[in-house]
């Protein structure tokens, strides 16, 4: 035989030497849930290694994180006064802008903060947006949401990262941050974030599930693989700077079409069913968590993920797994 593929898989050095697919932890964006207090470090059971922090405790934590090479954050605020209309999603002193106050104050520019923008965690319903008969209005809500990026960004926020799936909520978000002064502040868009059982467990983490009826009027039908490219499309042309797909795992067609699609960098969300799923298995001893775990970062990445937002990005760089 002339051809023998095999030569190259022959040992650790050759194969690391050709490898088509390479991890940094540079790519590692870690999701952190903030809510009001002192000393608090509250274990979230649906997510085991996850905790809620509250300020001071996020700021230790975060120090931690730095000296492993976590310098991504994305902060999602729990625990604010919920309402009709999500005003406190947009209060100067909601817990997030909090946060990102403390965490720029200290950390100055070693941490890129990004900030989720979303009303589920701020309204009485639980839905993504402003509810009238039973249906989330869109623009209303755009407005909302607006209005909520420009206080994170006000706060010192690097990039704001709209989850809601709104309409036309890209090219409003850009226009307020642009007319207030924040032209460098980024936005990373949900761009194509599907109506997925997957977000279980954030659910409980948030305390963000609807109180009725579901997400799928706003959130994609992950039957149609020709809607999400439009979708992205569309937040690239109000402005986004990244794209991102969440779920990841079960949907790493869609990215490795939309990093074909697109020339923004595309990030994907490892969501935290994903998450609990590998930690479940490996608690009873069903799977390798740490073969499980760079299997599936590998996949991120290969699929063409620039950027991978993920709970195991502590476990992979405290326990050596890279």
């Amino acid at each position: 035989m002339i051809h023998r593929p095999r030569r190259l898989r022959k040992n650790p050095i050759v194969r690391e030497m050709v490898a088509e697919t390479r991890l940094s932890k540079d790519m590692f964006m870690y999701p952190y849930f903030v809510v009001p207090g002192n000393n608090v470090v509250h274990k979230i059971d649906a997510m085991p290694g996850i905790n809620h922090f509250s300020v001071d405790e996020l700021l230790k934590d975060v120090e931690k994180g730095l000296k492993l090479g976590i310098n991504k954050l994305l902060l999602f605020g729990v625990g604010e006064h919920k309402s009709e209309d999500a005003s406190s999603a947009h209060d100067h002193n909601s817990i997030v802008a909090t946060a990102v106050r403390a965490l720029k104050k200290t950390f100055n520019d070693d941490v890129y903060v990004v900030t989720d923008v979303c009303t589920c965690a701020y309204t009485t319903h639980g839905h993504c947006g402003i509810l009238v008969n039973d249906y989330v209005q869109n623009d209303p809500t755009v407005e909302v949401l607006s209005q909520m990026a420009l206080t994170h960004a006000e706060a010192g926020a690097d990039m704001v990262a709209p989850s809601d799936m709104m309409d036309g909520r890209i090219g409003a978000m850009r226009s307020k941050l642009d007319e207030n002064g924040f032209v460098n502040t980024a936005i990373m868009s949900y761009s194509i974030k599907f109506a997925s059982a997957y977000y279980g467990p954030f659910r409980e983490a948030a305390d963000s599930a609807p109180n009725k009826g579901d997400r799928k009027a706003y959130q994609m039908d992950f039957r149609n693989p020709a809607e999400t490219m439009r979708e992205a499309w569309l937040d690239e042309q109000e402005g986004a700077d990244v794209l991102m797909v969440k779920p990841a795992l079960a949907y790493l067609d869609v990215i490795n079409n939309l990093k074909a699609s697109t020339n923004l960098p595309v990030a994907c969300y490892n969501v935290s069913g994903e998450y609990s799923m590998v930690k479940a298995a490996a608690e009873r001893g069903w799977v390798d968590e740490q073969k499980v775990v760079m299997e599936n970062m590998y996949a991120f990445a290969r699929a063409g993920s620039n950027i991978i937002i993920t709970y195991h990005a502590h476990d992979i760089l405290e326990r050596g797994w890279m």
